[in-house]
């Protein structure tokens, strides 16, 4: 069964939070082609309202459809920024978030997405992590349960928080070998030359 993700994409979001699962998950899929396999995965790019928009630094991004022509969806990312004040304080963003969580399975967040997750109430009594600058302030938050340092990841079954930046690769490979399997996701490890460990513990700060 294929599954469907949907990349949340925003003004100032971090390019690498997006690029690194996005680049992950296709290639799982050309390599479960290339093996006669389905492709595990459907990614879809979803924005809230405007399809075009910036990332940080100013590369222009253009989502494959809005919130509203999104359909149903399985595992939602959430990509980070910089600015996170101007993130969790944009209540339509934030609201965005929380329809998406809503209507997923799993939802989960690169960097500091985490802090749209909590912002949305996916992080009530559930430990999380994010970019290690950032764990102290994570923590202080009243919607989140606990912050965990020194992991690339924190699964807590419906929820997944990746730490800073390129950890949404290692977050992207975990996706892969929770739903397609270890085999393929150390392929997909070695195909993109990015040394990853199964057990999310290669934390480098």
């Amino acid at each position: 069964m294929t599954l469907h993700i949907a990349l949340l994409l925003f003004d100032g979001c971090d390019l690498l939070d997006v690029g690194g699962p996005y680049e992950v998950l296709l290639t799982a899929n050309r390599l479960a082609v290339r093996a006669g396999d389905e492709p595990p995965f459907a990614v879809t790019t979803v924005a809230v309202d405007d399809r075009q928009m910036t990332a940080y630094g100013g590369l222009g991004l253009r989502a494959e459809v809005t919130l509203e022509d999104l359909g149903p969806v399985d595992v939602v990312v959430v990509p980070g920024l910089v600015d996170v004040a101007a993130g969790t304080g944009d209540a339509r963003l934030v609201e965005a978030v929380r329809e998406l969580v809503a209507a997923s399975e799993v939802a989960t967040s690169v960097c500091t997405g985490s802090f749209l997750l909590a912002a949305a109430g996916a992080l009530r009594d559930r430990p999380a992590t994010t970019h290690h600058e950032d764990l102290e302030a994570l923590g202080r938050r009243h919607d989140v349960g606990s912050v965990v340092a020194g992991r690339r990841w924190v699964d807590t079954g419906e929820v997944v928080t990746g730490a800073g930046l390129s950890s949404g690769i290692a977050l992207g490979l975990h996706l892969v070998d929770r739903f397609a399997g270890r085999d393929l996701a150390t392929a997909t490890a070695a195909q993109i030359e990015h040394a990853w460990d199964p057990e999310g513990a290669d934390q480098v700060v």
